[in-house]
């Protein structure tokens, strides 16, 4: 059993049916962690690239190349989407271990017991 979550945070590309579709998957995968009570970690995608490259523009060929030397890989996948999982995972556990001077919540579940208005839709 998974103790965290960690997701990439969506982001507004050109292609609205690969949006749509993405926000679809991450919703599902979301609302199985909060099922489950597992901790939801939600990173942007210049997080996620400057945590594996260094450089939060990244080309995913970067990201997967970078993946690829941490883990003695040595085929680059078909699909480059396919490293945006393990990427995002990795920046999660780079971050554990920082301390950050605000006070933001640490996973889904703090979020929205803190704000409940945000759930009901009556803000």
């Amino acid at each position: 059993k998974p103790d965290e979550l960690a997701i990439e945070a969506p982001f507004f590309g050109k292609n609205i049916q690969s949006m749509l579709k993405l926000g679809r998957a991450q919703g599902v995968a979301m609302a199985a962690g909060l099922y489950r009570g597992i901790p939801i970690f939600e990173y942007s995608p210049r997080k996620i690239k400057q945590a594996i490259t260094g450089n939060g523009n990244a080309a995913k060929e970067q990201v997967a190349t970078m993946l690829m030397a941490m883990f003695g890989l040595h085929d680059i996948p078909k699909h480059l989407d396919a490293t945006d999982g393990l990427a995002a995972a990795v920046c999660h556990y780079y971050n554990q271990n920082i301390d950050t001077e605000e006070e933001k919540p640490k996973s889904w579940k703090e979020y929205l017991s803190k704000n409940p208005k945000k759930v009901s839709g009556k803000e």
